[in-house]
């Protein structure tokens, strides 16, 4: 069973800066693909980034394009979500996931293995 467990989150003023990370304790990690999303109260779940097993390929949701980065590093089983020019709008719940994808998607069905969250407050 793959744990994966995301940090980074905080409170950080509009235009600011932050970076997530979503470990998991497994060795494991590089046979998944690796997405982000979100969650707002009130809101559906968002899908924002997906990288695939050995981070060749990249997917953003046109909200973050230009903002967001994802990136991994399978040594350390970790995969990162750099997050500038952060905009209130931004603000939510971050969840990692992950699934054996062919190909990535910011479509949640295909992610089988979830973190419990990490808050990003974007705020003045």
């Amino acid at each position: 069973q793959l744990q994966l467990v995301e940090s980074g989150g905080g409170s950080v003023q509009p235009g600011g800066s932050l970076r997530l990370s979503c470990a998991s304790f497994t060795p494991t990690l590089d046979d998944y693909a690796t997405g982000w999303f979100r969650q707002a109260p009130g809101k559906e779940r968002e899908g924002v980034s997906c990288i695939s097993r050995r981070g060749g390929e990249t997917v953003y949701a046109d909200s973050v394009k230009g903002r967001f980065t994802i990136s991994r590093d399978n040594a350390k089983n970790t995969v990162y979500l750099q997050m500038n020019s952060l905009e209130r709008e931004d603000t939510a719940t971050y969840y990692c996931a992950a699934g054996r994808l062919i190909y990535c998607t910011v479509n949640s069905r295909p992610f089988d293995y979830w973190g419990q969250g990490t808050q990003v407050t974007v705020s003045s």
